[in-house]
């Protein structure tokens, strides 16, 4: 952990996030094709989660962003685990991160993967949103491993791949008054979010939210980042978070991304340049597209020790 925390650090200047998951343990071999998608490992092979954050670190991103994404107690209640093993499964995608971390030398951070209720269904919900399901039932979804994540030491929670307002101001509620920091990216199409409010909409949400230190996009297509970073700065009074993935869209039947990749680790420069603080990858964007845009941010990067 740093001795920095890292609002105080985004607040002087950009910081550089990992890129997808999944992305690197698929690299290494690993079948990530069931509905737990990368979260299976922190049960069936949690080094292989560790040696992926390793792998981003020593090529220069200065956040983790944990396996918890579609670590949920439904998601595992399939898999015949009760609520208490899911939560200790929570609090190792903190420890598995924070270990690849002491492995490289510099000021290194965690962020807690909160994913959307859409990837819980494992359906491509989180390209949609609109599920259908009382705001109630949303906080109640969130509440556990938000207070979970929280408790086991990570820096911030990146609340990511957001669809829709009316999941993202769910949120808010369970994280409002706690005093954790919370990072919000909406998945997003153009100047939208996937269920089609107006981005300028949906990032005002987070105005008066003193947890929320920055909002944003991620696993949007790169050639969208530039409007939302633009629409993010002059509407929420926050940082922004900027993550898109590698610009293919995902097909959800057959659970493989579709077109051609667009991922310019250059475009980084532009981001932070338009106010965003927080820039890296999500899917398709592995360790040497994140090692692209450190330099292309012209940041050292160390092999580590």
């Amino acid at each position: 952990m740093s001795d920095e925390r890292l609002p105080d650090v985004v607040a002087r200047r950009a910081v550089v996030l990992d890129g997808g998951l999944s992305t690197a343990l698929e690299a290494a071999g690993h079948d990530l094709s069931d509905e737990l998608w990368s979260a299976r490992l922190l049960l069936t092979d949690p080094d292989a989660v560790r040696a992926a954050h390793l792998a981003y670190f020593r090529a220069g991103a200065e956040v983790a962003i944990t396996a918890s994404y579609q670590a949920t107690v439904e998601g595992f209640a399939r898999r015949g685990l009760p609520a208490g093993r899911t939560a200790g499964l929570w609090r190792d995608s903190v420890t598995l991160a924070r270990r690849a971390a002491a492995e490289v030398p510099g000021p290194r951070w965690v962020a807690g993967s909160v994913g959307p209720y859409g990837a819980m269904l494992a359906d491509g919900s989180e390209y949609r949103g609109r599920y259908g399901v009382p705001p109630g039932a949303l906080e109640e979804f969130h509440r556990p491993r938000i207070e979970v994540l929280a408790e086991a030491g990570a820096d911030v929670l990146a609340v990511e791949t957001i669809p829709d307002v009316l999941e993202a101001e769910a949120v808010l509620r369970v994280v409002a008054g706690s005093g954790v920091p919370v990072w919000l990216s909406y998945s997003a199409r153009g100047t939208r979010t996937c269920a089609g409010q107006p981005l300028a909409e949906a990032f005002a949400v987070v105005r008066g939210v003193a947890e929320v230190v920055a909002v944003g996009v991620n696993c949007c297509d790169p050639a969208d980042v530039d409007e939302a970073v633009a629409i993010a700065r002059e509407v929420a009074g926050k940082p922004v978070v900027a993550y898109p993935n590698g610009g293919r869209r995902w097909d959800a039947d057959a659970r493989e991304w579709t077109g051609e990749a667009a991922f310019e680790p250059s475009r980084a420069e532009g981001w932070v340049a338009g106010g965003a603080r927080l820039v890296g990858g999500c899917c398709e964007v592995g360790p040497a597209a994140i090692a692209g845009l450190v330099a292309a941010l012209d940041r050292p990067v160390s092999p580590g020790r």
